[in-house]
């Protein structure tokens, strides 16, 4: 099993930083909306953000080496978790930030596909290991962080039952949809999926599954596939998921989903914030790192 963890953490946080009318929030929550990453948004006690929860599973799944992808202004995560660049110790991880560059021309980061090929750019020796990837944005359990660290699938992805999850349903309506195969290995990706597409996409389970960014990787294979990831014509962005099916092109059977129900907190605009801390409060009344 690998120890690697990648957090992607240097997104502009476009819907986080809208500006809409929440009457449950303070002014200095709604500040650090405005402001910050989400993953540093102080959602826990003492005003700790949600990243620390996230390190913490991480830890607890047995992940030691958790490389931080942040943005070109993201020194506040180096107050929380470490000043140096790389090796830092926080509650015996080993914490090394990386930084996603916007490419000139832009206003803002090229996407998830671009932020990991930056990463292992700077830190080549990522090439060479197999890896997990994760956004900073959401709690994933300890469970699924363990599941990456454990298949021995090349590749392979956390494979969310779509109804399980605790979003409205017109929000959980626009989640990608993955169609996999008898084997539970991956086939294709629905970005935008219909109610027609529905039956023939659900698994041998009868369940519909989607990704939450939820990936491991194995770093020589997927290397090239980060290097040539096209610009998502729609979008503007290099994404992962279109990395992965790619690879796939010329690697078949080599991504496997892996069957998760379970809801997975998730910051996305400032409607989840009091949510996201009633859970934290409900789930974590003590921050243990020493379990």
């Amino acid at each position: 099993m690998h120890d690697n963890l990648i957090i992607l953490a240097g997104g502009a946080s476009s819907r986080m930083k809208k500006q809409v009318t929440v009457d449950n929030l303070s002014e200095e929550e709604i500040a650090q909306a405005n402001e910050r990453s989400k993953g540093l948004i102080g959602v826990g006690p003492n005003g700790r953000p949600l990243l620390d929860y996230l390190l913490l599973n991480a830890k607890k799944a047995g992940y030691k080496n958790i490389y931080i992808i942040i943005g070109e202004q993201g020194g506040l995560f180096k107050e929380f978790y470490g000043s140096e660049n790389k090796y830092n110790d926080f509650h015996g991880l080993t914490i090394t930030f990386a930084i996603q560059n916007i490419p000139e021309g832009r206003a803002k980061p090229l996407g998830t596909a671009d932020a990991l090929f930056q990463a292992v750019e700077q830190y080549p020796e990522l090439n060479s290991l197999d890896y997990s990837v994760c956004n900073s944005d959401n709690l994933y359990s300890v469970d699924a962080l363990y599941a990456l660290r454990e298949t021995d699938s090349p590749n392979a992805f956390i494979s969310y039952n779509r109804d399980a999850m605790e979003f409205p349903s017109e929000r959980i309506s626009r989640f990608a949809i993955a169609k996999l195969d008898q084997d539970n290995q991956l086939f294709d990706i629905l970005e935008k999926p219909t109610a027609a597409n529905l039956e023939s996409y659900k698994d041998a389970e009868g369940k519909l599954r989607v990704s939450m960014n939820a990936f491991k990787f194995k770093g020589d294979l997927i290397y090239p596939y980060l290097k040539n990831c096209p610009v998502h014509p729609e979008r503007d962005e290099k994404e992962l998921p279109t990395v992965l099916l790619n690879a796939l092109k010329e690697h078949p059977n080599t991504t496997f989903g892996i069957p998760f129900s379970e809801h997975v907190p998730d910051l996305t605009a400032k409607e989840d914030i009091a949510e996201v801390k009633a859970y934290l409060k409900k789930q974590y009344p003590v921050l243990n790192w020493n379990d």
